[in-house]
């Protein structure tokens, strides 16, 4: 479900205009290098569930119930893990109480190519998603007021949408040919209600074609709609959580979990890229480029960044027209020779084990690939639970600079906009005993860390 922006309270209609087309700057801050360090300690990648009973303890942790659970020992059978090219289908829903201002090849641009460059990109090649777009509207048989659409929907008034959506559709889109089903609302529609954007999970899946639809993206966006909404809705389709919180009146900060960090906090961040932590769990990182921290003493770490290899990823073609010719012979190549537009396979991931349900992750993120807005650079330290349930703060990033801020006029949380470490700089994570210290840069920009564990 998509959050206003910016973090502040407002809503996404009042402030969303004003932030469009700005140049993000960057704020600089001088911060005390630390210190000595010990022995370099050899480290390894120890995968398979455990539990965490010493500093020996593996860093994977365990996938619990809570929904969209962080645990990576194992993948949620219930979704489909992108770990392949995905077919979408993009139905576009009119209503009897309002005739469309627009088209379904205006609403298709709205959102491709750029969904599919987002995860082409973050995935280093290894998944993209195919956008299927009906040509014409599809006539819902009541109202748009009818349906109650809202941030929190009536269960009964979702389902009846659902279940109206999905009878007037299947009369010419066969089910059966998609991975990822988008019911896209005529925007003007007098009953419509952008905040009601999200993805529906369904207890008793729907039934058509022979095929069990188990969840749809539902989508109720203004034209233009917010940025990246539909890449960060598909999250979740792949049991990505929201990493934001949202308060309980509604009311102030969004963003204080993970700031401008990852697109499941925040559609509008400077630095979207999906961490490296979601990425392991999606399996576009293999286990050699994760460095699990065990034992005490110290362990240098050379991080290649977390953009790296994510540009010239080629893109996929939309194929316009009705699912059921949609032109599949127009797409463009997508699978071998991906790699050789960017390498992606250096080391993007240390991990700390600190609990029986939490590790500390350790990525380098800078302007390239999803991150070229972003206002710093650095070294980003974050905590991450298995057991805590999406919209909970399954994620949180660690400011290592907490008595300052950055990127005031962009940043959807400026608090957290300088939270990296960056070269020269050394934070120490509090209540873990943990020290990361950033030594520099190599020839290619990859960061030199050392992590100690006092």
């Amino acid at each position: 479900m998509p959050r206003p922006f910016p973090s502040r309270g407002f809503s996404r209609e009042a402030l969303w205009p004003r932030a469009r087309g700005r140049t993000p700057f960057v704020v600089r801050r001088t911060v005390a290098a630390a210190t000595s360090m010990t022995a370099v300690v050899a480290t390894s990648l120890v995968t398979g569930p455990a539990l965490f009973g010493s500093l020996d303890a593996p860093c994977e942790l365990t996938r619990s119930e809570a929904h969209h659970s962080e645990g990576i020992d194992t993948w949620n059978a219930a979704y489909t893990r992108p770990t392949r090219p995905l077919d979408a289908v993009l139905i576009f829903l009119s209503f009897p109480d309002s005739v469309p201002t627009t088209t379904p090849a205006e609403l298709t641009s709205d959102y491709f190519p750029a969904t599919s460059r987002f995860f082409d990109r973050a995935s280093y090649g290894r998944f993209t998603v195919r956008p299927h777009p009906l040509d014409h509207w599809i006539r819902m048989p009541h109202p748009s007021v009818s349906y109650g659409v809202q941030r929190d929907w009536d269960p009964d008034h979702r389902s009846a949408y659902l279940h109206d959506a999905l009878a007037m559709a299947d009369k010419e889109v066969d089910f059966s040919r998609y991975d990822v089903v988008y019911f896209v609302a005529d925007p003007d529609a007098p009953g419509i209600d952008s905040d009601a954007t999200k993805v529906v999970n369904l207890e008793t899946p729907l039934q058509a074609d022979g095929t069990e639809v188990r969840r749809v993206v539902t989508v109720f966006e203004k034209h233009p709609p917010d940025r990246l909404v539909l890449a960060h809705e598909t999250g979740h389709v792949f049991d990505l959580p929201d990493l934001y919180h949202r308060p309980v009146d509604g009311k102030g900060d969004w963003d204080t979990y993970v700031g401008d960090w990852d697109l499941m906090g925040s559609q509008f961040g400077l630095a979207p890229d999906l961490f490296a932590w979601h990425k392991w769990k999606l399996g576009w990182l293999d286990d050699r480029q994760v460095v699990c921290v065990r034992g005490g003493g110290s362990t240098r770490v050379t991080l290649e960044s977390l953009g790296a290899g994510e540009q010239g990823v080629p893109e996929v073609a939309v194929n316009a027209g009705s699912p059921a010719d949609s032109g599949r012979e127009r797409e463009r190549p997508f699978g071998p020779g991906v790699e050789a537009f960017g390498s992606g396979h250096g080391t993007k991931l240390a991990v700390v084990r600190t609990g029986p349900d939490s590790v500390l992750a350790l990525e380098a993120r800078d302007a390239t690939g999803n991150d070229s807005a972003t206002c710093t650079q650095g070294v980003l330290v974050y905590r991450v639970h298995g057991d805590t349930a999406s919209g909970g703060g399954p994620i949180e990033v660690l400011d290592s600079h907490p008595h300052s801020s950055a990127c005031g006029n962009t940043s959807v949380y400026p608090a957290l906009a300088d939270a990296p470490v960056e070269v020269g700089e050394s934070f120490t994570v509090p209540g873990d005993n943990v020290r990361v210290e950033v030594e520099g840069r190599t020839a290619t920009g990859a960061w030199t860390v050392r992590i100690t564990r006092q």
